[in-house]
Formats: structure tokens, sequence, C-alpha cells
């Protein structure tokens, strides 16, 4: 079964197409292809309301080969969710109509609380150490993602307004900080260490920067060091040294600061970084969808 999931982020859009077979009563996912186009739509709709005309055409274009490719591998479902920019765009909804008339793709606009979901549908905490408590921390460019998981079970989950791209823009205030710092000091609990599960390009370029073992967790101290080292370099001095494109080094520091803040708050010493994404989790959201409905 040929399956496809598109996400589109506030920094970007992605297509995600994986092979999913079952034997002998395992899933597996294989993946086919994924392509990652920077849209930003973040950076208009944070700061003026609405995509400007330059990313809408952008949007459109991405939606249309994102439809060819799909077409060319044969996919068999798909699911296309749009994040905090969208949500927040007075035209959000005018693009979704152009999308369908002329890409015949279908975008469905997510609640945060949704995507929250989506990340915790990789269920990576089910095949780790369990006498650990877990809290997934997905940061994007427009919210971040809180799901905290313990014996089991699903705990707590919650979206913050805070990303990389609102940070950027100095649309994140005191307040705001501070409702998160209350809600993981007051729901985050437990009476085993609580260990963090990282996803999103920005911790996924830290954790390989940081030359941790695939499988093993990363310290906290890595996320502060390389916090450290950044917010004193410009944009350029990052892509230099760190060998990132302009659309990862801007929002690094941003991403390290809010990882640092859940971190410290949640008081958490390690995290895991499995490379997992919300369009992984909509992968395995409609795997399930149809095994479900047999």
């Amino acid at each position: 079964m040929i399956i496809a999931a598109i996400d589109i982020g506030s920094n970007a859009a992605r297509l995600l197409i994986n092979e999913v077979k079952e034997s002998k009563g395992k899933v597996e996912y294989t993946k086919l292809n994924l392509l990652r186009i920077p849209l930003r739509l973040g950076f208009d709709v944070f700061s003026k309301g609405e995509i400007g005309a330059e990313r809408k055409q952008m949007a459109i274009n991405t939606m249309k080969i994102f439809s060819q490719l799909m077409a060319m591998y044969k996919v068999e479902h798909y699911r296309a969710c749009a994040t905090s920019a969208m949500r927040d765009a007075k035209n959000g909804q005018e693009i979704i109509d152009i999308v369908k008339e002329e890409a015949d793709i279908n975008i469905e606009i997510i609640s945060g609380d949704e995507e929250a979901t989506l990340i915790y549908e990789n269920h990576v905490a089910e095949g780790l150490d369990k006498n650990f408590a877990y809290l997934y921390v997905d940061v994007g460019g427009g919210s971040t993602e809180l799901t905290f998981y313990e014996n089991d079970k699903m705990k707590y989950e919650h979206s913050f307004n805070i990303g990389t791209i609102r940070l950027l823009n100095g649309l994140v205030t005191p307040n705001i900080w501070e409702e998160m710092k209350y809600e993981i000091k007051d729901k985050i609990k437990s009476k085993k260490p609580v260990v963090a599960i990282g996803s999103g390009g920005n911790i996924n370029k830290i954790f390989s920067l940081s030359k941790t073992k695939d499988g093993k967790a990363m310290p906290v101290s890595a996320i502060k060091k390389y916090l450290k080292e950044m917010q004193n370099l410009s944009v350029e001095e990052r892509m230099q040294l760190y060998q990132i494109r302009e659309d990862r080094a801007d929002v690094l520091v941003p991403a390290l600061q809010i990882f640092n803040n859940v971190m410290s708050w949640a008081e958490i010493k390690h995290i895991y970084v499995p490379k997992i994404s919300v369009a992984d989790g909509l992968i395995h959201n409609i795997y399930t969808s149809i095994i479900d409905k047999k």
C-alpha cells in the first residue's frame, strides 16, 4: 500500500511517500520519497495576517508538484494537513480552494492539539524504557506541541503559539512564555525520571552536529552549548560554520531557545531525537484509519 502525507508548516511544506506492508503481524514503513520546500508562510502570516501573493503562488505551485509526484508513485491514500500559519492566515481558505481546483489536493487545517497527537502517532515512547516518562516536544515555525506519555498512556497534550518564526518576528510575549512555564510545571509531573523526545528539523540538525549515536539520548547540555555558540553569530556565520542553509540558520537559535526553556522547566536532562515528524505521524494515522475500517 502506497501512502502519502503532506505537512504544510509555517516554515516548510513536506511530502512524504511511504510503502506500508504488514508481515507476520508487524507493520513495516518504507520511505520512498521525502521532498521539503521552504515556503516560509509564517513570515507573511505572523507579520501581515495573510499569505502574500508571491508565497501564495509558491504554495499553489508546490501542491501541483506534490500532486504529480503522488500520481507517479501511484499513491492510494493521502492526507494533506496545514498547521499554525494556515490556521492564522486570513486568506487560508482561499488558497485551499485554489489548490483543490488546480492540484486536486484536499488540504485540512488542523488544530494545535491534533498536531501534537500526530507527533504522538509515531509511538516512539512505547519502544523505550518503561522506567521513564516521556515528553514529546515538537518545535515548528508557528507553534510548539507538547505531549506527555507515562505508564503506557498519553497523559497530556497542548499546543502553544511559540514557534521559531514567531520568535524571529518578536511576537512571543512574556505572558505566553509564562503560560508555557506554568503548564509544564503543573502538568509534567511523574515519580519516574522524565526524558524528552524531540522532533522537527532544528533538533534533528543539533542532534547531527552533536555526534550523538543514533538510538542514544542526547544530553540537554548539548542544546545549551549550541545555543551559547550560535546566538552570538550572524545568520551568514552560522551557515558557513555549520554548513547549513539560510532557512535553517535563521530559525536554529529560536528553536534552541524553545527547547532549552522546555527542558529547564520540566527538569529534563536528556532528549531522544528519533527523526520523526508530523508527516510520519500522518502516515501512521492514515494506515491505522484504513485498517480500522476493514
